[in-house]
């Protein structure tokens, strides 16, 4: 009991850690962590990891606000669309059986983890920004992942909002997690009256997370996230084979 609780909080820390040092990542840790090692179902891990990484989120932004890495205006736009899409979306993971939400989660992880790899983030100074038909765009594919899968979406948020948006790095960073929360918190709602929570694994993950959160957010000013990413990167994808291995000859 003592050691699930030590291993609990030692994942919930990582976890945040991975939002406020990248503004992303949390989710997608998260899910498979709930249902491969604490041991909840998957829609079960869906629902309790939106709580996790919606409450984290909200810390590591607040963060990120004080240091001025947070630009509001496309948060709310981007994560308003999303928000939307999220709840929506929610329901189509009741329509899926567990071992094909898993496998569908894992070959997210490997679209993501090979972009991440292939195409490398621009600089802060070489951003230009595509206008708010983009950011609309953008928020609405996230959000309807957000909602099936449970996933924040900031490994997808961040490269958009650089890319696409024209944000630099470490706004995006801080950005993403003002989104995150919105889609975290439609999504949640949308799962309303799906499997139980699991209180314990709640204020574990999050008590430890927030921590984990508030100390990646600090280490933007001397980490560069850009060169954190490839090796996430490799990291998503190893999991995502792992995924795949365990789940597709049960389908």
């Amino acid at each position: 009991m003592i050691e699930q609780i030590l291993l609990d909080l030692l994942l919930g820390f990582g976890i945040g850690l991975s939002l406020g040092l990248l503004g992303g990542g949390g989710s997608i840790l998260t899910v498979p962590a709930l249902v491969y090692i604490v041991g909840l179902t998957p829609q079960a891990a869906v629902t309790t990891s939106l709580v996790i990484v919606g409450i984290n989120s909200v810390m590591g932004a607040l963060t990120h606000r004080v240091q001025g890495t947070l630009n509001w205006r496309v948060a709310l736009l981007f994560g308003g669309v999303g928000m939307g899409a999220a709840y929506l979306a929610a329901g189509w993971s009741k329509l899926f059986p567990p071992n094909a939400l898993m496998v569908l989660f894992a070959l997210l992880m490997v679209t993501v983890g090979l972009f991440l790899i292939l195409k490398p983030q621009p600089k802060d100074g070489d951003t230009i920004g595509r206008g708010w038909l983009v950011t609309i765009a953008s928020g609405l594919g996230v959000g309807l992942l957000t909602g099936l899968l449970g996933v924040g979406g900031g490994f997808l948020i961040v490269p958009a909002l650089v890319m696409f948006v024209g944000l630099p790095m470490r706004q995006a960073v801080g950005t993403s997690l003002v989104v995150i929360a919105m889609n975290s918190l439609a999504g949640f709602l949308g799962h309303l009256g799906g499997p139980s929570l699991d209180l314990q694994v709640v204020v574990l993950f999050v008590a430890s997370g927030l921590a984990g959160a508030l100390a990646g957010a600090r280490l933007t000013r001397i980490i560069q996230p850009q060169q954190l990413r490839r090796a996430f990167a490799f990291f998503v994808i190893v999991l995502a084979v792992f995924l795949l291995a365990d789940n597709i000859p049960q389908l």
